[in-house]
């Protein structure tokens, strides 16, 4: 490959693990200031709508505490960063007090897995450590455990022995256990925070909480996650809720529609016919909510701080009367946050945001968060742009960025070669301008490995990809199979398909016609099951194109019997090989066959491309 390219893949190796400083001098994107938005915001319609009990929600932040600091719409719509949000918490308590009301903080659980902050550690670290103390620092009063806070069990463990303790008994896994030694040395497996919380608010108002996941079966060894089904028939559970509070707290990494909450609903119910319940939900990453009965209401958040719930609840003066509801989705931005404080104050900043701000920054530095790989020349989206096309980041990932990166120091570069991936694979749009570390964790963040089967006939080759998509008559799947495959994938943690339904229907709902409006930003446009408009401030959707599940590079060239390397992640390996066979009758490929194709693995391949083509 020659020194000139063996010199930039050590680059682009060394940065993504560890500070530049330890490779070699090179330009920095600058990170020490925080970006402020080079476009007008659009502020919020209307006030919040106030109750007796009002919540502010947060779920799915995976590391964006830093914001979204991207010129392209929709990205200024998100540009508060968690100092700004910490402002407006104090802010709200204030009015809280104000109003003598009660005003909680809760969150719904994955803060692991999803930019630099949370994922950028250097070697010896654990994953979402020094991030999370941020989250600490806020007055939550309830937080739940999510599926990405146990996917390595040393994430669970710094969970269970540092943020646990931090929360003072508030930090909720009513059916999530860790094993640890106990005092003994023997194992044992216990919560990872706490199974439940009863306290009192401000105004002395009993609550019983509970922090629920998802039926999750992609947990690491040494973790449980029990059923939902199962964790209602608990006699802890059923202690627990025995008592009568003013009202139940659920809390919990499950999607307010189409999953479990009905059954922990259920089981209150049953106990307890008209006691207020509010369900804050997770995991699926859309905003959402619905009312299981005229006495509750289920609100989920978005992801990424890209939404701030707002739910209220205005209690009627006679226990048996009906109960007011109101939620509403913020975007988290400055001009939102202080469109909602301006009764108490002319400028959002608080010196405990303040602090905030600056301690994110300095982690991004001392994270290097800012080294910048090149300058990527336009935007590539992953669902906004057409696959394949040069906008759409799916192309430039399986189709430049695969081929170009994993051919450096590689001795098979020279082979015939055919690169297969999960569409999943792709995080996070990337932007025109600085591609840094941290937006090579956002738009890519997985640790996939590339393995080859070589010796593939080029004539197979060719149908390898149609097959492992379903098309045509090679391997027609029923709607029973596709339904089956999204379950086990919903299971395991992957809710993809999920958020990019919810994407097309509202693109498919009046994309064409908000866009046309002309006066109106890009952002989200939410029909849920509850009443009124939710949106805190109008939009008009993102357009949406659908993409393959899997996605190939370009076959290529020669003729049918020329051997080809066929190069695939090895979270695909069993499909590809499965599709492989079903393709052709020569030779019956299985696990022995696979080898390890390169060193790089998939969250490597955007920064080592970006060095090579972007400069």
């Amino acid at each position: 490959m020659g020194k000139a390219k063996t010199i930039l893949y050590f680059i682009a190796f060394c940065s993504a693990f560890t500070p530049s400083r330890s490779c070699d001098d090179h330009a920095a994107h600058d990170h020490s200031k925080r970006a402020v938005p080079s476009v007008h915001l659009t502020p919020p319609t209307r006030d919040l709508e106030w109750g007796d009990i009002n919540v502010i929600h947060t779920t799915d932040t995976h590391g964006w505490l830093l914001g979204h600091q991207e010129p392209s719409l929709p990205e200024p719509n998100y540009s508060g960063d968690f100092g700004d949000l910490a402002s407006f918490v104090t802010h709200m308590k204030q009015i809280a007090l104000q109003r003598d009301v009660d005003l909680l903080l809760v969150d719904s659980g994955d803060l692991h897995d999803g930019t630099g902050l949370s994922d950028g550690f250097p070697p010896g670290g654990v994953d979402g450590h020094e991030s999370n103390q941020f989250l600490a620092k806020l007055p939550y009063d309830v937080m739940a455990i999510g599926n990405h806070e146990l996917e390595v069990y040393a994430n669970t463990l710094d969970m269970h022995t540092d943020f646990a303790p931090q929360l003072k008994g508030r930090y909720l896994t009513s059916n999530v256990n860790i094993t640890v030694a106990d005092e003994k040395g023997n194992a044992v497996s216990v919560p990872v925070g706490n199974r439940f919380a009863k306290f009192r608010t401000r105004k002395g108002r009993r609550v019983t909480a509970l922090g629920v996941l998802f039926s999750f079966t992609g947990n690491v060894k040494n973790t449980t996650v029990q059923k939902v089904a199962d964790m209602v028939k608990e006699t802890w559970f059923l202690e627990a809720v025995r008592e009568e509070p003013d009202f139940f707290l659920l809390v919990g990494h499950m999607p307010v529609q189409r999953d479990d909450w009905p059954l922990v609903f259920d089981a209150i119910r049953a106990i307890h016919a008209t006691t207020p319940i509010l369900i804050l939900g997770g995991h699926s990453h859309i905003r959402d909510c619905v009312q299981l009965d005229d006495r509750s209401m289920a609100l989920e958040s978005g992801r990424f701080m890209e939404t701030v719930g707002w739910m209220s609840m205005k209690l009627p003066p006679h226990k048996k009367d009906a109960i007011k509801f109101s939620r509403r989705y913020l975007d988290p931005n400055r001009v939102t946050y202080e469109f909602h404080t301006r009764h108490v104050t002319r400028h959002l900043d608080t010196p405990f945001g303040e602090r905030i701000t600056k301690g994110l920054l300095v982690l991004a530095k001392r994270f290097d968060l800012g080294f910048t790989f090149g300058i990527a020349p336009h935007d590539f989206t992953i669902s906004r742009s057409p696959f394949p096309s040069e906008d759409s980041l799916l192309s430039l990932f399986i189709e430049k960025a695969i081929p170009v990166a994993l051919a450096v120091n590689n001795t098979r570069a020279s082979i015939p070669s055919f690169f297969i991936a999960n569409a999943e694979s792709q995080r996070f749009d990337i932007y025109a301008g600085p591609f840094t570390k941290d937006d090579q964790f956002t738009a890519s963040p997985f640790v996939d490995r590339f393995l080859f089967v070589p010796g593939v006939p080029a004539s197979a080759v060719s149908k390898i990809l149609p097959a492992m998509n379903g098309e045509g008559d090679l391997r027609r799947r029923s709607a029973e199979e596709f339904d089956r495959r999204e379950k086990e994938l919903y299971a395991s943690g992957n809710i993809d398909a999920r958020f990019k339904r919810w994407l097309e229907a509202m693109d498919k709902r009046s994309g064409e016609e908000r866009r046309a409006h002309g006066n109106l930003t890009l952002g989200y446009v939410t029909a849920d099951s509850c009443l009124g408009v939710g949106d805190d401030t109008p939009h008009a959707p993102m357009p949406f194109f659908s993409a393959p599940e899997f996605i190939g590079s370009n076959v290529p060239n020669g003729t049918v019997d020329t051997l080809v390397d066929v190069v695939f992640l090895d979270f695909i390996q069993n499909t590809v090989l499965g599709a492989l066979n079903s393709v052709q009758q020569d030779r019956n490929f299985s696990a022995s066959d696979v080898q390890l194709y390169s060193n790089l693995t998939a969250n490597q391949v955007l920064g080592v491309y970006a060095q090579l083509t972007w400069n």
